[in-house]
């Protein structure tokens, strides 16, 4: 089902400032390309975030994309609210309920157990951005609920160029991450296919644990467990009061 009350979002092919992408098929606002993400496998995420938060639970998904770990999530049993600012890769998503508008323009008027923020996406350059990503986390999630975030490593933006495999045939490969002020990097990633090619490039503020923690508080939120060895995944909790 397709929430249509949510109408904030950019007209098809508009990009964000600084984001581009290049390759076959459509393109959303911040570079990624549908076909990409369609290919892309899925890895341990849904087990991370099944082990942290309570069985059944209400979650909402900040930047579900194509829906690669929301079918999981539903499968683990899970009632998820899928939330994406593109029309292209909200159309791939079965089986939940689903929301188009950027994530920092986000108002529903209720509240989930869980509220979800893979991606990287708190990396976000503009600092406004990253805290109205992070206020609607904070706005969304119950007052005993939690918050699940996905971080860079700490040397994510430093340890380049480099690959891995993508399933059988592909491979993705970051490239660089070139300092572009402010304290911001542009990072470019290629995604390689025996059949077709694509490029993303986008802008990203590398953040210490520091500062990481500082931007949760400034939201009223605070690191209830590192989830993961290398701290790349956080519970957060609302702050009360």
């Amino acid at each position: 089902m397709t929430d249509d009350r949510v109408t904030e979002a950019r007209p098809a092919g508009e990009r964000r400032e600084g984001y581009d992408g290049t390759g076959p098929g459509a393109i959303t606002p911040d570079g990624c390309a549908v076909e990409v993400y369609e290919r892309l496998p899925i890895g341990d995420e849904p087990e991370v975030i099944a082990g942290a938060v309570p069985p059944g639970a209400s979650l909402l998904e900040l930047g579900c994309g194509v829906g690669r770990m929301t079918r999981p999530l539903l499968e683990l049993g899970f009632r998820v609210t899928a939330v994406d600012e593109s029309a292209d890769m909200l159309a791939r998503v079965r089986g939940a309920r689903t929301v188009r508008s950027p994530i920092e323009r986000l108002e529903l008027d209720e509240r989930f157990d869980v509220v979800l923020l893979a991606s990287f996406l708190v990396h976000a350059p503009s600092l406004d951005v990253r805290r109205g990503l992070l206020e609607t986390c904070r706005r969304h999630v119950t007052p005993d609920g939690c918050v699940l975030i996905q971080r860079e490593g700490e040397d994510w933006q430093t340890d380049l160029p480099r690959e891995r495999p993508l399933g059988e045939d592909g491979l993705v490969r970051v490239e660089s991450a070139t300092p572009v002020g402010d304290g911001v990097n542009l990072v470019h990633v290629v995604y390689e296919f025996p059949d077709a090619k694509w490029t993303q490039s986008f802008p990203s503020r590398p953040m210490s644990q520091a500062d990481f923690e500082g931007a949760l508080a400034e939201a009223g939120l605070a690191v209830d467990a590192w989830l993961t060895e290398d701290r790349t995944w956080v519970r957060a909790r609302p702050v009360a009061g």
